[in-house]
């Protein structure tokens, strides 16, 4: 099995004269407001031409910018891919001012509706047509706008690049050799402690090479965010976020609520995980990770293949297939090197109706969950394909539900047949992984407001960023974590407070996870019968508000009993493990 990603479905490489005639196109396209002058036409001809054009935007962009991004997330270091990075940054501002001129003319519609009426191409099209007039009373001033993206470039953007080169070429000295950042950081599931902790040592001490730079880099990207969002007349940058994800402030206050109630609930387990490990003051960051049980869960690439696909096929055969075809077609890139991007992601190419999966793959269960989750955004992106390309842009909190699903259903399946030993490694792991994408992504929610709150007044040090850190996990695990082996540098690596068009890009992780187990507890009560609906619901994602989308599946995420009902899966799962802990 080949373990690299095949990109020559986009571009025969940079020298492809389609990847020129392809910008060129886009730059045709940005001059929207010319032709939106010139055309001679009615109201719905003249919408019916925006979304056209938009359309055609959409997939050039996703084919242009999807090849260089996935290059870079490979190879950081490509020349090629960054020359094509900065051009494509630079036309971006042109695409968003073609955006925002057609937000603009929408919103100064009187007639939307009425021409909406009248059209199959724009009924198909209503939801995001509404949204762009509602985004239009957000939108940058007219006069100034292209002269803030345009310095955007120079600020926020080039702070991004800037993370992503240093990071990326990132190494850490362990035991006299120079190794690339994912490498030593996947040594946090090896079954040797002395692995584990010296990777953890040797991790914590390479980020002194780097803190200083990444420091200005968070604040320059805060810094701009926070500027341009009082330019869009939005009171703060979560309620930019908010407005800007379709979620509304009363389901965050309610998923937060039941989320403070249940921590002291995370905390049990991560004691009696410590004490499992030897530990009397709660657990060491290095241990987080540390596999538990005598049951040796270790797996081969070709190995997570077959689990997969036997596992997904038996359940949904049309994932299964998609997922086959994916291992077999090098849609995935699978192991570590030094120059490739750490963690996970799947992007999904509408268009060519296809995805690409980056995992940095070293043979643990978590990474065969990965594996999981991520060809769960891909099979999200294949039920988009039933829609429009404009209808799938959907909010990240809801972007999560088809990954934590195939998580879930994998964890559950495997736990039923495997014998005590093997179930008890793999509540654990359920139980690892969920620990993360609540309690660690509440911290993180912490200190990304704490580094706000700081960066109205100064430009906060190396120094002061690692104590927003440790103030945030104090919050966050409390007793579970050892007071004096936490992870102050955990804002260093973790590439989403350096995104400059997302921010708080954390919460809707908790969201996901919750918001997954919901849809989960749905398919277990009605089993197959639910498959088609939940297929349906996901290919709705880009077509609603969160609250309306889930609202379809009769689920009140405004009600914090809602999330109380989705963390008691957890809760359950936390009881189990300490009973077993305190027989072992």
């Amino acid at each position: 099995m080949n373990m690299t990603w095949d990109l020559s479905v986009f571009y025969n490489g940079f020298d492809d004269p389609q990847l020129e005639g392809d910008l060129a196109r886009i730059a045709e396209l940005c001059k929207c407001t010319e032709k939106l002058a010139a055309f001679d036409g009615t109201d719905v001809q003249k919408l019916e031409m925006l979304v056209n054009a938009s359309s055609d935007m959409s997939n050039l962009l996703s084919n242009t910018y999807g090849f260089t991004e996935l290059t870079l997330a490979t190879d950081c270091n490509n020349t090629d891919a960054q020359r094509y990075q900065d051009k494509l940054s630079n036309m971006l501002v042109d695409v968003e001012l073609c955006q925002s001129a057609t937000a603009r003319y929408i919103g100064s519609m009187d007639n939307l509706e009425e021409c909406i009426a009248q059209s199959d191409l724009l009924k198909e099209h209503a939801f995001m047509l509404r949204e762009f007039k509602e985004k239009a009373e957000h939108l940058l001033p007219a006069d100034l706008e292209k002269w803030m993206l345009r310095m955007s470039l120079d600020g926020g953007e080039a702070f991004s690049k800037l993370r992503d080169r240093l990071m990326g070429s990132h190494t850490v000295e362990l035991d006299g050799k120079s190794l690339p950042l994912p490498a030593v950081r996947g040594m946090a599931y090896d079954p040797d402690l002395a692995v584990r902790k010296s990777a953890y040592e040797a991790e914590l001490a390479s980020y002194a090479k780097v803190e200083t730079p990444m420091a200005f880099c968070l604040s320059g990207i805060k810094g701009q965010a926070m500027t341009l969002c009082e330019a869009r007349n939005y009171p703060d940058i979560l309620s930019q976020q908010l407005a800007e994800s379709r979620m509304d402030r009363e389901t965050l206050d309610a998923m937060f609520t039941a989320i403070r109630e249940a921590l002291p609930d995370f905390r049990r387990y991560l004691r009696a995980k410590g004490k499992l490990l030897g530990h009397q003051d709660g657990l060491p960051f290095y241990d987080l990770f540390a596999p538990v049980g005598e049951a040796s869960l270790r797996y081969t690439v070709e190995e997570a293949r077959e689990l997969l696909v036997n596992t997904f096929g038996k359940v949904h055969p049309e994932m299964g297939e998609f997922m086959a075809h994916a291992f077999d077609n090098r849609w995935i890139d699978f192991l570590p090197r030094e120059g490739k991007a750490g963690g996970a992601f799947c992007a999904g190419y509408h268009q060519k109706k296809m995805c690409r999966v980056l995992t940095n793959f070293v043979g643990s269960f978590s990474d065969v969950s990965t594996l999981a989750h991520e060809l769960g955004h891909g099979w999200h992106d294949r039920c988009l394909e039933r829609v429009p390309v404009l209808m799938t842009d959907i909010p990240m909190q809801l972007a999560e539900t088809a990954s934590i699903f195939n998580e879930t259903l994998l964890s559950h399946t495997v736990r039923e047949t495997a014998d005590d030993k093997t179930r008890f490694v793999l509540l654990e792991n359920s139980l690892m992984e969920a620990t993360q994408t609540v309690v660690d992504i509440y911290s993180r929610f912490l200190f990304e407001s704490a580094v706000f709150e700081a960066r109205k007044t100064h430009i906060p040090s190396a120094q002061e960023l690692n104590q927003m850190m440790l103030d945030a996990q104090e919050q966050a695990y409390g007793d579970g974590l050892d007071k004096e082996l936490r992870h102050p540098s955990m804002w260093v690596n973790k590439s989403h407070y350096y995104s400059t068009g997302l921010h708080f890009y954390n919460f809707p992780y908790a969201f996901g996870l919750l918001f997954g187990l919901g849809v989960f507890a749905r398919y277990q009560q009605e089993g197959a019968s639910f498959l088609p609906k939940y297929d349906a619901m996901l290919a709705s994602c880009g077509s609603g508000t969160i609250a309306d989308v889930a609202a379809d599946l009769g689920i009140d995420v405004r009600s914090a009993d809602y999330w109380r009902s989705a963390l008691d899966v957890v809760r359950g799962e936390v009881d189990e493990f300490v009973a077993l802990c305190e027989k072992a």
